[in-house]
């Protein structure tokens, strides 16, 4: 594999702060809204200083890892790509025998491993090696072949095969929402791998009549029967209901949701301020953590979030332009999409525009393994920054043997 590197000699000047600082700030957030979460929320058990001390050392452990990734290059990257799916998939293999018993029983998911106080959710370490699996394999078929219909099937197929293992391991963890988000990975390194329009546009209308026509079947008790044979769970059914009709059962299955939107509506335009939170939210210190931030700091409040991640994204793709790197460039697809869906799913399920998934919201939910993974896919993406490589993989390279 030839490369081309062109390397500033200050070290400083090879680290962007934009990225850093878009995630420090983010982070700042999350620490006062894991605080107001428990310690207004008399359903939970947690000692809010204790919540957010933990947060605040999984923020540092994520920082350390994010320097630590940094420093990878994209040679080192494309090397270690195998070794970390390898490692990701014997993970998720092994939770599904040594899975948390309490949290199975609470949750219905076999996706969480326990070591005393500390959990541990290995699809959350699965992601960033699926994203650097999945850059390697297309960066490797685009340059060994051409871009026809022939070949690009060829690399839809090597990408369903590398994302079929972690499909059916989410499957049997029971974990529908996780799963959603290595679809929306694959979705998005597709859509900028060069593939042809002739296959795209089809695949996409297949999947949105797939979707449409599975929210149909739901509204109906025969549809259901079908659903239920295929594996839908009474819980998802119900998600649904409360996302199609959040007020008809605001004390049962709506709960959740008519709680959260309940409070974000009570924020208004600035918020009832960190001392008046009211409203009481199930999880509202993880997956419905932008219920706090509505209710506390209103619509202002919930702009600012939702800008500081358009800051955030903004620099990703701006780096990316800026390396002219292919391999970097999926790398970063795939970092930016896992992003924006959780973004998207937690804040538009906390609203009462898609359905419950369990989706928490990326720098701000409480949860260590989750943010420690957003904080390495952030360091792959700003270790092109810091080795700003420029380079082309070439037909007769060692590495496509």
């Amino acid at each position: 594999m030839e490369s081309h590197e062109i390397k500033s000699n200050s070290e400083g000047d090879r680290i962007d702060y934009g990225i850093i600082l878009s995630v420090m700030l983010l982070a700042l957030i999350g620490l006062v809204s894991i605080y107001l979460a428990t310690a207004h929320d008399t359903s939970t058990l947690q000692n809010p200083v204790r919540a957010t001390v933990m947060q605040a050392a999984w923020y540092v452990i994520g920082g350390i890892g994010i320097f630590f990734v940094m420093r990878f290059d994209a040679e080192q990257l494309w090397r270690i790509a195998p070794y970390l799916y390898g490692i990701g998939i014997f993970l998720m293999i092994a939770v599904l025998i040594f899975y948390d018993r309490n949290t199975e029983a609470s949750t219905g998911a076999k996706s969480w491993f326990a070591l005393g106080p500390i959990s541990f959710q290995p699809s959350e370490v699965m992601k960033p090696a699926y994203i650097l699996m999945l850059s390697r394999v297309v960066t490797q078929h685009n340059a060994a072949f051409s871009h026809t219909i022939q070949h690009d099937w060829q690399l839809i197929g090597r990408m369903v095969l590398w994302t079929l293992p972690i499909a059916v391991l989410m499957k049997f963890q029971n974990d529908f929402g996780t799963t959603l988000v290595f679809l929306a990975i694959f979705a998005g390194v597709t859509l900028v791998a060069g593939i042809n329009w002739r296959i795209l546009v089809p695949i996409a209308l297949v999947a949105g009549i797939i979707g449409t026509v599975g929210i149909l079947l739901v509204t109906q008790t025969w549809g259901r029967s079908i659903l239920g044979s295929i594996g839908f769970k009474t819980y998802q059914f119900a998600r649904i209901d409360s996302w199609l009709n959040p007020s008809g059962s605001t004390t049962g299955d709506s709960y959740q949701l008519w709680q959260s939107m309940k409070a974000i509506g009570s924020g208004q335009l600035t918020g009832k301020g960190p001392i008046h939170i009211a409203v009481p939210v199930p999880v509202r210190e993880s997956d419905m953590i932008f219920s706090v931030i509505g209710e506390a700091f209103g619509f202002v409040g919930a702009a600012v979030l939702i800008l500081l991640y358009f800051m955030l994204i903004y620099q990703m793709i701006r780096v990316t332009f800026d390396t002219k790197n292919e391999f970097y460039a999926y790398i970063s697809t795939g970092v930016i999409m896992m992003i924006l869906f959780h973004v998207f799913e937690n804040i538009g399920m906390n609203i009462g525009l898609l359905p419950l998934t369990g989706i928490p919201l990326p720098f701000i939910s409480q949860g260590g393994s989750f943010l420690l993974a957003n904080m390495l896919s952030v360091g792959m993406v700003l270790s092109m920054r810091y080795h700003h490589t420029s380079y082309m993989f070439s037909r007769d390279t060692e590495d496509f043997e």
